[in-house]
């Protein structure tokens, strides 16, 4: 079962190599990862996504939360929470099906490419790759999943 885990980690070198290193050393897979930078300029907030049941999901929070850099981690499927993803997409401008993108917004074109972005829940995204294969993207990026909790639980060090 795919999982979403967020967590709080110091914003310096290394930092980041840690928490990767964790899963391959545990034989895990990261199936997507986003890091940012959160308002506090010596924090990033990193949310992954990998598959797992309840029990090993419970294991990789535990370890996370012994790496030195990791300031808080949770596991956003305790509760009810919201999952994004970002998508471009890039399509000859003849070929473009505009039909199928009345929800997305046009972030360049010019005489032969259009570029569009499509926010979502990363099911909606996979079946939107699926309905435009005829279509021939030229190409398709995605963010990872984003996710947040749909309650009055922080992940902050200012609870």
């Amino acid at each position: 079962m795919k999982r979403v885990i967020a967590l709080l980690m110091e914003n310096q070198p290394g930092a980041l190599s840690r928490v990767v290193g964790l899963f391959s050393q545990r034989g895990y897979n990261i199936e997507t990862l986003v890091v940012a930078p959160t308002d506090d300029p010596t924090l990033s907030r990193l949310t992954m996504s990998t598959e797992g049941d309840e029990k090993v999901v419970e294991q990789i929070t535990k370890q996370l939360d012994k790496l030195i850099d990791v300031v808080m981690v949770t596991d956003l499927g305790n509760s009810e929470f919201v999952e994004r993803e970002l998508m471009l997409m890039k399509f000859n401008k003849d070929s473009f099906p505009q039909d199928m993108f009345s929800d997305s917004d046009v972030v360049s074109k010019d005489n032969d490419v259009i570029n569009i972005q499509v926010v979502g829940t990363p099911s909606r995204l996979d079946k939107l790759i699926s309905e435009i294969d005829g279509s021939d993207p030229i190409e398709i990026v995605r963010s990872g999943s984003l996710g947040i909790s749909s309650d009055k639980s922080v992940l902050s060090t200012e609870n």
